[in-house]
């Protein structure tokens, strides 16, 4: 509770200092929010691989298999139920089309799409050298390496050569946990630049152009997933979500600022634990395996942007076409690569694949910060959810 206290003090001061609107101070906190960012990313990597790999060794392949399996179940229910959600707003809302003029403004900021296809990428992900996953970030391919690895230590027969290799990374593990642990005891002046960062943005108008109806529907679906469905999916299993909520608050407060759920992965790997009292067999398998596949907020995007350009280019949108994008949508969030922006990206290659009107993306390209941000502190919730949800089983 102290430390939450902490965070949302940290949050307001922030705020007014984003609003004081002091070129130096705005980049002394762009700074301090970059440093923050660049070290959760560093511990991330080493976050994931060691989590994985200590819990297939040490709680055997087998039971894992089964968490897996369990994972995987609550991670497709929950990316469904916020693809549903995210259909029904918008028909019920129904966004009208924008006026050909802002489209065409727009044609310049949307960029142009990545050339990747889904054979490109299921080959990328399928390491060819041990050293460049780490070097680029590639999360699914450290987490194939960590399962091989994992794997493979479980069925290695019991020696001292393997007790040897799994103490030495448990050992590593907790080092990297220590390491963890200070810097969240450092986190509020972290807290206090990414406010700050935000409200100068805020002020300066950045988000000031929004196209109405659309975030409406985008934002609107985010809060029912994130107040009503998630909520019910605890509920079903026995779980009070205002607990859950209120033990995993540190984490979902930092997604909201890091806008990277694999950035802020050892906050929530250590809240969990620490504050939810999530076994750490569960913590440490399930949540790495979320951060790269439960994109709830993810889904939500692809399907309401891809709805929207699509009528805007004259698209009919028929019941038919609805529930073959909520497939889409889900497929394509549980596969998205975890880059900043990777869900703008995602989409903007989906739309340039059927010839849609992407200029539009250009439109909504300036607003994109702040429904990221809402997006990933989703994600890291669903996260939360889908672990307390194993752990109980």
């Amino acid at each position: 509770m102290k430390r939450t206290i902490w965070w949302i003090g940290a949050l307001i001061l922030g705020a007014v200092l984003g609003l004081l609107g002091l070129h130096w101070l705005d980049q002394l906190m762009e700074f301090v929010a970059v440093v923050y960012t660049r070290l959760f990313q560093l511990l991330a990597v080493p976050t994931i691989v060691l989590a994985v790999i200590t819990t297939l060794a040490t709680f055997g392949s087998k039971g894992s298999g089964r968490i897996f399996g369990r994972t995987l179940t609550y991670t497709l229910l929950t990316t469904l139920a916020a693809a549903i959600v995210g259909a029904v707003l918008y028909v019920t809302i129904a966004p009208g089309n924008l006026p050909a003029e802002v489209v065409s403004q727009g044609q310049e900021s949307a960029g142009e799409a990545p050339q990747l296809t889904y054979y490109s990428h299921i080959i990328g992900l399928i390491p060819n050298n041990i050293i460049r996953p780490f070097l680029d970030g590639n999360v699914l391919s450290l987490l194939l390496l960590a399962f091989a690895v994992g794997i493979g230590l479980s069925r290695l027969p019991e020696s001292e050569n393997k007790a040897v290799v799994v103490k030495g990374l448990l050992g590593l593990q907790e080092l990297l946990f220590l390491l963890i642990r200070w810097l969240i005891w450092t986190l509020p002046l972290g807290i206090v630049a990414f406010s700050a960062q935000l409200s100068a943005q805020v002020s300066a108008g950045v988000v000031a152009d929004s196209i109405g109806k659309y975030v409406l529907v985008v934002l609107g679906g985010n809060v029912i997933q994130f107040f009503v469905v998630l909520p019910l999916f605890l509920l079903a299993r026995g779980l009070n979500p205002i607990h859950v909520l209120g033990r995993m608050m540190p984490a979902v407060l930092m997604a909201l600022f890091t806008k990277s759920s694999a950035a802020t992965l050892p906050v929530t790997m250590d809240t969990a634990e620490q504050r939810l009292g999530v076994r750490k067999h569960i913590a440490r398998f399930v949540l790495p395996i979320c951060t790269t596949i439960n994109m709830n907020g993810c889904a939500a995007f692809i399907l309401v942007t891809s709805l929207f350009v699509m009528q805007n280019g004259g698209t009919p949108l028929t019941l038919g076409t609805i529930l073959l994008w909520i497939l889409i949508s889900v497929i394509s969030a549980v596969g998205n690569a975890g880059v900043p922006m990777g869900c703008y990206f995602l989409t903007l290659s989906l739309m340039s694949g059927i010839g849609a009107p992407v200029a539009i993306l250009g439109v909504i390209l300036p607003i994109y910060t702040i429904i990221d941000m809402i997006e990933t502190a989703e994600n890291v919730w669903s996260d939360s959810c889908v672990a307390a949800m194993v752990d109980k089983e």
